[in-house]
């Protein structure tokens, strides 16, 4: 358990873990696959890594990744990933499995208390205001607010669809309603939805402004976006949301919980600059458009979608960037490509005709020229390439020289090896130089930026006695009902000490495996949490995720064979150790020890013959 969790039932805890389905909580920000036993993979939320090495238990809820060891259940996920208390994780599963948590100072009526963590505090506060700003949007003083969605091409069911509102022109409409509704003014100024004024009171931070709200993977209300309206509005053309304890400019992208299935489905994301140009696309037929909120394109970006994209190097996500066609445009692309090295997957770069954003596009030219645009996109590569040599006079020999050594770094970038070649090949022909001094540029680059290789789960180098310990304890943690009667009378003095000893040891303090009413979540946090060093408690996180090494469904027969095996490599080792021993003992002085070493070394050698024999099956 968790240090905190008496404050929540243990009844309630366990019915929470129960109903919670782990594979659809981690869905929500992180693709997963198939992995082979049941299991699913996708790419760690939790660190920057090329090959997928987090893995998902959907049968026992648990996740675990090898790459950072990371592990633990749907509670652990929420507290890690969103960065929530335990008390907050449990609330929030709880309230979407439809259960009322009841507390250690209840009484035993079961009745629900309030969310009280700070973060649910502050998500409550973004629904309510919400909610008041599209009711503002019908109002009188919203018409120029409905002008401008109208002359952008939405109507009421879009602004509708994208929860679209108005902040009204007074300086605490909202503040009012909200506190009308119980939130405290320190509340509405940490969510950023009011500020302090010189009077001591409080503000809205909107006002007289049309409003998108910005969400997160999950579909929470973290923060709003905000466009100008009136010309005695003398603020920035769009104001967001502060850094608040929900909202991180970094983070964000505007339209994610709209777009997050059809990325994850279509295997691309395309990246727009605005809020209505999101709305555009994903009106147009491209529902996979999604923008930053006041802040450029950047690495924590790339790593909410990869997450989503599964980009790795066996799987090709395409992120398609949208870019006006003037010069800021040109080198906001630029800047993506130096970003968009962090990607594996292909990357492209689509250009507006006549320097048109999405949205005007679709004003202009319809749906279909959004989504041809798109369709004509060019790899960001050659972008970049074409942009770079565009620079210099290429008729001179200084200027193709110079041009050479400009593009020769681009191409050492491409994370992608067998691109590598050819991309250095057409770089020599537009420059119209041999390839010789062209790869050798290339190469020159390449020595300092050469790719580190892919993360991920590593081949297991472990001795066969090892590999055969890791199994049968694999067995007591996944399939405890069925191995639990023949694992738990094969003592601890089979495992050869470390993190599996102290592992078998923590299966004795939780009761045994027999004790495990059925396999799961509750079982393993149960054995984690005997577990007496940090080492032991990881590798409990790694063994309930990792597959068994069985083809097809686990019985009796494999679990018998194994832990045979796990006997026979003890037995040797004791016979091996035995031997030696019996070896330093003179049998005529010391007669009497000599027989009984001998003896003990027949009946080893037996126990060890029978082993085998039931061991016959291997693993």
């Amino acid at each position: 358990m968790y240090a905190v969790a008496g404050r929540v039932k243990d009844e309630d805890i366990a019915l929470v873990r129960d109903r919670t389905s782990i594979a659809d909580i981690i869905g929500e920000s992180v693709t997963l696959r198939p992995a082979g036993g049941g299991n699913l993979k996708g790419l760690c939320p939790f660190h920057d890594e090329k090959s997928p090495s987090f893995n998902v238990a959907p049968a026992r809820n648990v996740y675990y990744c090898f790459g950072c060891g990371q592990g633990g259940d749907a509670i652990k996920f929420l507290m890690d990933a969103e960065h929530l208390s335990f008390i907050e994780s449990i609330e929030r599963l709880a309230s979407r499995a439809g259960i009322q948590l009841r507390y250690e100072t209840d009484s035993a009526e079961r009745h629900p208390r309030p969310q009280s963590g700070q973060r649910q505090r502050l998500l409550a506060a973004h629904v309510a205001a919400a909610e008041f700003y599209q009711d503002q949007l019908s109002t009188p003083g919203a018409r120029k607010a409905r002008e401008f969605l109208a002359q952008r091409g939405f109507g009421r069911d879009a602004a509708e669809r994208y929860g679209c509102g108005f902040a009204p022109d007074s300086w605490d409409a909202l503040s009012k309603h909200l506190r009308q509704k119980g939130f405290t003014a320190e509340e509405l100024n940490t969510a950023g939805l009011t500020k302090p004024a010189r009077s001591g009171s409080i503000i809205d931070r909107f006002r007289a402004r049309l409003l998108w709200p910005i969400k997160d993977l999950t579909g929470d209300v973290i923060g709003f976006g905000a466009r100008k309206l009136f010309d005695e509005d003398d603020g920035p053309k769009y104001l967001n949301t502060p850094e608040s304890p929900l909202y991180k400019k970094s983070h964000v992208l505007y339209g994610i919980d709209h777009a997050k299935r059809e990325i994850a489905k279509r295997g691309r994301a395309v990246i727009v600059e605005g809020y209505t140009d999101v709305m555009a696309c994903h009106e147009a037929g491209e529902p996979t458009a999604v923008a930053t909120c006041g802040t450029a394109f950047g690495i924590d970006h790339i790593g909410v979608l990869r997450r989503l994209l599964m980009d790795s190097d066996s799987f090709t996500g395409e992120i398609i960037y949208t870019f006006d066609g003037d010069a800021a445009g040109q080198k906001a692309a630029l800047r993506a490509f130096e970003e968009d090295q962090r990607f594996v997957g292909r990357t492209f770069i689509a250009v507006s005709p006549d320097n048109m954003d999405p949205c005007e596009l679709r004003l202009a030219k319809g749906d279909l020229a959004v989504r041809d645009m798109i369709a004509g996109r060019e790899p960001l590569v050659d972008f970049a390439l074409r942009h770079t040599i565009n620079r210099f006079d290429l008729d001179t020999v200084e200027g193709r020289v110079d041009a050479m050594r400009r593009a020769a770094p681009l191409v050492a970038k491409i994370k992608d090896r067998e691109k590598r070649p050819e991309y250095a090949r057409k770089l020599a022909g537009d420059l119209g130089m041999d390839l010789e001094p062209v790869q050798r540029a290339v190469n020159s680059a390449l020595r300092g930026s050469e790719p580190e290789s892919s993360s991920g789960p590593r081949p297991t180098a472990e001795a066969p006695q090892r590999l055969v310990e890791r199994e049968s304890l694999k067995l007591a943690l996944q399939e405890p009902v069925l191995a639990g009667p023949m694992f738990d009378v094969v003592g601890p003095d089979n495992y050869g000490g470390g993190p599996y000893q102290s592992v078998r040891a923590a299966i004795v303090e939780a009761g045994g495996a027999t004790s495990a009413s059925s396999g799961g979540v509750v079982w393993i946090e149960k054995v984690r949490d005997s577990c007496d060093d940090l080492a032991g408690k990881v590798l409990v996180s790694e063994l309930a995720v990792e597959p068994l090494r069985v083809d097809g469904v686990v019985d009796p027969r494999y679990v018998q064979v194994t832990l045979a095996r796990l006997q026979v490599g003890a037995v040797t080792t004791r016979i091996r150790d035995l031997k030696s021993k019996v070896q330093r003992v003179n049998p005529v002085t010391h007669k009497d020890e000599y027989l009984a070493l001998a003896g003990e070394l027949f009946s080893l050698e037996q126990q060890a013959r029978a082993l085998r024999e039931q061991a016959a099956g291997g693993l």
